[in-house]
């Protein structure tokens, strides 16, 4: 069975306002991920701009089968 994470996040902007996200869920690769390097997954893979604070909150690793499909890239 594959890994995923599963957290809620907020984003603040630095132009005022901001963004949340609740029981979101993300493949990972291995055991664990940082909080940091899920804050820099979401904000480029959303393509946010202007990002101010991001905050991770109640992560855990949990057994999922991963949902997204990964492309191969041909070159």
């Amino acid at each position: 069975m594959d890994k995923r994470v599963q957290f809620d996040f907020e984003i603040d902007f630095t132009n005022g306002g901001g963004i949340q996200g609740q029981d979101f869920r993300l493949d990972i690769e291995g055991d664990d991920i940082s909080d940091q390097e899920l804050a820099t997954y979401i904000v480029e893979d959303m393509r946010l701009l202007m990002v101010g604070e991001v905050r991770i909150l109640n992560k855990k690793i949990i057994q999922e089968r991963h949902k997204r499909v990964v492309e191969k890239k041909l070159e």
